[in-house]
């Protein structure tokens, strides 16, 4: 007799309860947010909590918010299913495919090889260098999430395994867990410090103008150069002591890894292949903004490349589960996200914080903004999304309430990528690297608010001072 599949029916006591108070706590009239906009809030919350306490794997969790989102009539079906046409998701689902053909071929553990060579002494020098390649290509390639998870992901994966570090035999804690996670901030950090690193950074710069505050390259880069050099150097060490690996050292790594690429041999026809079409997908992400073509056409573009040259083949795309379950259960956070904003949600947010701020120091009224700005992320799945609902009404509070117009609007737009450093949907990278199951949900959150009191730390303060000095405000 065939077993039903085990549920944590528990889980469900808290995301239940919490759901139904905010959703019968709806204003009889609303006066600033429509009845749909609470109710979307509701769900929402509901939805991260189950999230939390994991009655059912998060992608189980988002189909049944996906069916009680439009169950309820909060948002109609051919608006709730549009989150799955999202392209920056597509782009994530493509940087696991994109892995997969890394891994089969054996250029992923060719180059992972290479990098221990080079950096095997100690495991952190392998996460230092790591992140140098993402700041090395961070000014020209502005989809931090190819850069995370089309680039360095498929390294980090077979480097990790290298070391017999693999999250299906439980092994992660060997070296792999701690690389993902110094990645994903490192990558986060890099999309801080250059206006072109990101795709809400441009956008930054468009909301800025139009509150009579020009912000240049030059200006971005500067500004954030020594917040971000500091945290570039201290991060990585951080996590390295707070979330340790247990492989620390290598002596033998060198030779070690001479003598595999020994008998790997010289490059095979599907690892030149890879290698060719990785190149041709790096340009892509590299000058696509100049050319129009954007960074999800790109990796469909070496998707489709991969397919017609045999290096993947369709039954290597469809087993690729970490890919389709990060499709699902991120579309349908983005949708909800993005439903908060539409439906009036956090429009209403973002004038409530603002009028509460009146009259107050304008130093504190930065501090203030800033804290909301970041935290107000775990509401959302997209920085870009956040940036777009919430950049420019707190940049007009903040320059009403005399804070100088360009600190605000650096320091707004810094944030606007250090917010990630708090759930694991809080960006595009996140669900990549997260997806790969290397960190626990809950080491990812504690490790995060950690590390985001840290960046409110190190770039209000120093960073602020730094702006000062040059002359910026």
């Amino acid at each position: 007799m065939k077993k039903l599949e085990s549920v944590n029916y528990k889980g469900f006591i808290w995301p239940v309860i919490i759901g139904l108070i905010l959703w019968f706590m709806t204003p009889i009239k609303p006066a600033a947010v429509p009845v749909a906009g609470w109710h979307m809030f509701a769900l929402f919350v509901a939805t991260i909590i189950a999230c939390i306490t994991r009655p059912l794997p998060i992608g189980g969790v988002s189909i049944i918010a996906f069916a009680l989102t439009v169950l309820t009539k909060t948002v109609p079906m051919e608006k709730a299913i549009v989150g799955f046409g999202n392209a920056s998701i597509w782009m994530i689902a493509m940087a696991f495919f994109i892995a997969r053909g890394f891994i089969k071929t054996g250029l992923g553990r060719r180059i992972a090889l290479n990098f221990v060579k080079a950096f095997g002494k100690r495991t952190l020098g392998l996460a230092y260098s790591l992140i140098g390649v993402d700041l090395i290509l961070a000014p020209a390639t502005p989809s931090n999430t190819a850069r995370a998870g089309g680039v360095l992901y498929p390294i980090i994966e077979s480097l990790s395994q290298s070391f017999g570090s693999d999250p299906k035999k439980g092994t992660e804690r060997k070296i792999g867990s701690f690389l993902i996670f110094a990645e994903y901030h490192g990558d986060m950090i890099t999309a801080a410090m250059f206006m072109t690193a990101m795709a809400a950074n441009p956008l930054v710069q468009t909301l800025a103008k139009s509150n009579g505050v020009n912000i240049t390259w030059v200006g971005w880069f500067l500004a954030a150069l020594v917040p971000g050099i500091i945290s570039l150097i201290i991060v990585p060490w951080l996590i390295y002591k707070m979330y340790p690996p247990e492989i620390k050292e290598t002596p033998n790594a060198k030779q070690w890894a001479e003598d595999e690429l020994s008998k790997m041999g010289a490059m095979t026809l599907p690892e030149k292949l890879m290698a060719v079409i990785f190149v041709i997908a790096l340009i892509l992400w590299i000058v696509g903004s100049f050319i129009g073509i954007d960074a999800t056409l790109a990796a469909f573009i070496a998707l489709g490349l991969l397919l017609l040259c045999g290096v993947l083949s369709w039954q290597d795309v469809l087993h690729e589960t970490g890919a389709w379950n990060t499709l699902t259960w991120f579309s349908v956070l983005v949708m909800m996200a993005g439903q908060l904003t539409t439906l009036g949600f956090i429009p209403w947010l973002s004038k409530t914080v603002g009028n509460s701020l009146h009259g107050m120091n304008w130093i504190l009224v930065l501090v203030i903004l800033i804290i909301a700005y970041f935290y107000s992320h775990y509401l959302f799945a997209s920085s870009t999304a956040h940036v777009t609902a919430m950049y420019s009404a707190f940049l007009a509070v903040a320059i009403s309430a005399h804070v100088p117009p360009m600190l605000a609007a650096l320091m707004l737009g810094f944030f606007g990528n250090l917010m990630a450093s708090t759930t694991h949907y809080a960006s595009g990278p996140a669900p990549v690297l997260f997806g790969s199951g290397y960190v626990p949900q809950s080491k990812w959150w504690s490790l995060n608010f950690v590390l985001g009191i840290f960046y409110l730390v190190v770039w209000i303060g120093i960073g602020s001072l730094w702006m000062k000095v040059i002359g910026m405000w």
